[in-house]
């Protein structure tokens, strides 16, 4: 295809890419506020009898739930912006590299939801609950809405990240970067870097550090499977 032609098709994948997001977004505004609710709901178990969320700015409580609803709209599109980067990149892709690809793209996304879904069921709690406990006496804990968003949509990148682990291991092998043997051999440095990741990305408690740690750990021997067996099949053939 000339010059020409790759930019068209650019610009109508873009356009799908926009109006998949733009239609999520339409059909999710509605609920708004009750995806509000949903979202903060492990922080407001915790909060004393008799208090609630604050919003400091005058527009928070329209501009909060907006930014919530849109990012909503982006995740819930995300199968649809993969398949318009898949029919982009596929017809330059080897058959060999098509049959790894496709499973890398969709493992990737359902990783991305799984962290997701761990910090919000499992993380969530337990931290919120850890930060409630150590409130000081005659403090009044009530959050910002705007603040309380912000800061969980940091988690939620940070752990979706991580969930990717398994496929950045798998892509480095495939494509040659390192071995499997090399792998295994720097694990003791690998834990180092993952309990100082969740040093890094998670607030300054220990519970939601080895949260997110042991799971970036567990997911690296995951790969390391998966590689393994990639190299052992390619031995076979």
């Amino acid at each position: 295809m000339p010059l020409t032609e790759h930019l068209r098709d650019v610009r109508k994948r873009l356009v799908r890419c926009l109006l998949a997001i733009a239609l999520a977004f339409a059909g999710l505004f509605p609920f708004a506020q009750t995806l509000y609710t949903l979202v903060s709901e492990p922080l407001r178990r915790f909060l004393p009898e008799g208090a609630s969320m604050i919003a400091t700015s005058v527009t928070s409580p329209f501009l909060t739930p907006f930014k919530l609803t849109a990012m909503c709209a982006l995740f819930i599109s995300m199968p649809v912006l993969l398949h318009q980067a898949w029919g982009f990149i596929a017809p330059g892709l080897y058959r060999r590299e098509k049959r790894i690809a496709l499973p890398l793209l969709v493992s990737s996304i359902l990783l991305f939801y799984g962290g997701m879904a761990f910090a919000f069921f499992l993380v969530f709690p337990m931290m919120f609950g850890f930060f409630a406990s150590v409130t000081p006496e005659g403090v009044a804990m009530m959050t910002d809405i705007s603040q309380y968003l912000d800061f969980i949509l940091a988690l939620f990148l940070a752990f979706g990240l991580a969930f990717e682990i398994p496929v950045a291991t798998f892509i480095v092998v495939w494509a040659g970067m390192t071995d499997v043997a090399s792998l295994r051999r720097s694990r003791p440095y690998v834990i180092v870097g993952c309990f100082v990741a969740g040093m890094i990305l998670t607030p300054p408690d220990v519970f939601s550090q080895t949260m997110l740690a042991i799971p970036m750990w567990l997911l690296f021997e995951i790969g390391l499977l998966a590689c393994g067996a990639l190299q052992n099949r390619t031995r076979l053939s």
